[in-house]
Parts: C-alpha cells; structure tokens; sequence
C-alpha cells in the first residue's frame, strides 16, 4: 500500500509518499515542498498547489492520503490561509477516489516517536530511522509530511488489527 502523507500551507506544502511493503517495513518513495511564488495572486497559488498534487497523485497512484489537521493559530490570517491549502489538498485527494485521514500534531508525534510533547527533531531523526534513509529529510515541510505517512500507516494498521483483520 502506497501512502501520500500532506503537510499543507500555502507558501509551502510538504509531501512524503511511503510505501508499506509485504514484510511490514517502510519505504520511502518520495518526499519534498510545492512552493508557491509569493508574487502570485491567492486563488493562482491555490491553482498551482491543486495541480502540482494531482501530478503527484497521477505519478505515484497512492492508495490512501493522510493530511495534517489544522490546529489552532494564534494569527488568523495564517490559519485562514493554511485552512484553504489543507482544503485544496483534501479535495484533490478525493477528486481521485483516495481514502483520505486527517491527523493532529499530537497524534502525528505519538504515532512517530511514542511521545506526543516530542520536539521537531525527535520526530525527525524517528521518520530517518524508520524509513532507513542516510540523514534527516529536508526541508522540515517534507519530513512533517513523512511523519504524516508513517502516522497513517501505524494507525490504519492498528485500525485492521482491532477490526480482526490482522493487518
């Protein structure tokens, strides 16, 4: 099963896509930003955001998205903003049929590293070492994302389990 974790923003919005292979390990297959060019009008930035995810829905054919919940801002104006690009994102996931989950940083830290007040670095060297991969990714918006994919995977998994799926 192929995963498409979502870090949104609209300057900036973090992808990690991971793959869950037969033997129960994690694989990266991608991960990075789609930046938007701050000269551009907002409903442009929001366009470009759509169809830079869609191209990678259409080159990498997850099969479920996980996309970071919005928490409380204390700049409205921001919150705003990142609220309209997580909206962009979830509709180009379900435009594709895609399962989608929506997850809070909490859960995303509790899931990653077991500890919901772990720090940024924390979860980061946890996403290196549980893809396996040489260092920590960069920028911070696509190791988000990853941990964003991992969180899917781990709680869809314990999801099967106590469904009696067994995963």
């Amino acid at each position: 099963m192929v995963t498409i974790g979502i870090d949104p923003g609209i300057a900036i919005t973090g992808y990690g896509i991971v793959r869950e292979e037969q033997d129960g390990r994690l694989t990266c297959l991608a991960f990075g930003v789609i930046q938007t060019k701050p000269h551009l009008s907002h409903s442009q930035r929001l366009l470009q955001l759509y169809k830079n995810i869609l191209e990678l829905i259409n080159l990498h054919r997850p099969d479920m998205g996980a996309v970071e919940k919005l928490f409380f801002e204390h700049n409205v104006k921001t919150a705003l903003r990142v609220g309209e690009a997580r909206g962009i994102a979830l509709l180009a996931l379900a435009e594709q049929n895609i399962k989608i989950s929506e997850y809070t940083p909490l859960e995303v830290k509790q899931a990653v590293a077991g500890y919901g007040a772990a720090d940024k670095n924390q979860v980061q060297q946890m996403v290196r070492m549980i893809l396996e991969l040489e260092s920590i990714p960069h920028p911070d918006d696509a190791a988000d994302a990853l941990a964003i994919a991992i969180c899917h995977i781990h709680s869809n998994k314990l999801k099967s389990i106590s469904a009696g799926d067994g995963g």
